[in-house]
């Protein structure tokens, strides 16, 4: 046996320890809803199942059902109602707590959403992830419903992508829009366990940077890609909204054990999703968002080349040398120096900066036509 399995094996037996000793107290499966999103003809539902004592007041937030909403970026509206959810919810809570859970595997539920009713389980690690198709829902966020077969159900927000929209951004998370250092295990356990949402620190100028680039197109979805775990869902939303960044959906990695290895691949977790958001949206073109600390250079960089009309511009922020021996132990950058991976040459723009005012500067001086 591998040691992949015995971990996964640990893993699922603490679990199962961890369900009955909850049950024993009187708790029961919570689902915690995710933003999804989809098309107006498929849409993906995204949850997590884990045990939860029901007299504890829940102070879980999620986006709100906003039906008069068009698209992700719709405005002072959204910032508003969330940022005052925010400050009346666990001011003082630290990130820590969320890691220590005990996730519900194999629970089955109901999914409603639309005109559709399906059944469905969560995986083994808890988590439900589910494409429904001919949900006959339009533009704009809407709620699916999922009840699990013991427990609440919960409103699970989801964004319906107008079919007009011909422009998408993709966002990275860690030291692009948030600064963690996050490979770094002491930095990246003081941010994730230790430290108060709002004294989190926000790479400068990409709110601003962010409003610059969509301010042309009002239908234009936006994602945030990271191979930060799902258990910093609710944390992240809260820096976003006390940061004025535009809201969508997230699109986050389990951290356990796989049937491959002990860990999952940040590498391929980008790719995959990417790739998912391209099949979701045929007629979207992307502006890619990241930061050159560690893979978001290449792995835009292969897309680009791949699907060079899907990808409509690239921007990274350049770390600077502290950043980079934080983020991957050397000074240097990762580039994109290959000959065959240019995508400069090929017709894809590609812009740097330290932050995100010198990138709407350098956007401008450039010529960086996105619109």
């Amino acid at each position: 046996m591998g040691l992949a399995n015995i971990a996964r094996n640990v893993e699922d037996s603490i679990n199962r320890r961890g369900i009955v000793k909850s049950r024993r107290a009187g708790w029961l499966p919570r689902i915690t809803a995710y933003a999804g999103y989809g098309s107006t003809s498929a849409v993906r539902v995204l949850a997590r199942a884990i045990m939860s004592d029901p007299q504890a007041e829940d102070k879980t937030f999620t986006l709100p059902f906003l039906p008069s909403l068009t698209h992700s970026y719709a405005g002072q509206r959204v910032n508003e109602i969330i940022s005052f959810a925010n400050e009346k919810a666990a001011e003082a809570e630290r990130g820590w707590r969320q890691f220590f859970t005990t996730q519900v595997g194999f629970l089955p539920v109901t999914v409603t959403i639309g005109t559709r009713t399906i059944s469905a389980r969560t995986d083994r690690s808890g988590y439900l992830d589910i494409v429904v198709e001919n949900h006959g829902l339009e533009p704009g966020w809407h709620e699916a419903t999922i009840t699990p077969i013991a427990g609440e159900p919960i409103k699970a927000p989801v964004m319906i992508v107008s079919p007009k929209a011909t422009l998408g951004l993709v966002s990275d998370i860690d030291d692009t829009v948030l600064v963690t250092w996050l490979p770094q295990a002491a930095r990246a356990a003081w941010n994730s366990f230790v430290k108060h949402t709002n004294a989190r620190q926000a790479v400068p100028g990409m709110a601003e940077f962010y409003q610059t680039l969509l301010a042309g197109s009002p239908e234009a979805p936006v994602f945030y890609l990271s191979t930060g775990a799902w258990n910093t869902y609710s944390t992240i939303l809260r820096f976003m909204q006390l940061n004025d960044l535009p809201i969508g959906p997230m699109l986050l990695t389990d951290w356990g054990p796989t049937p491959t290895g002990l860990f999952r691949s940040g590498q391929e977790h980008k790719k995959t999703q990417l790739r998912n958001l391209l099949v979701m949206f045929p007629q979207i073109e992307w502006i890619l968002v990241g930061d050159d600390g560690q893979y978001d250079p290449l792995i835009y960089d292969e897309l680009a080349r791949e699907h060079p009309s899907r990808v409509r511009a690239i921007a990274l922020r350049e770390l600077n040398p502290v950043e980079q021996v934080l983020s991957h132990g050397s000074p240097e950058a990762f580039r994109t120096d290959r000959e065959d991976s240019d995508v400069e040459r090929d017709g894809v723009p590609v812009i740097r900066g330290k932050d995100g005012y010198e990138l709407g500067v350098r956007a401008r001086r450039h010529g960086f036509r996105i619109f």
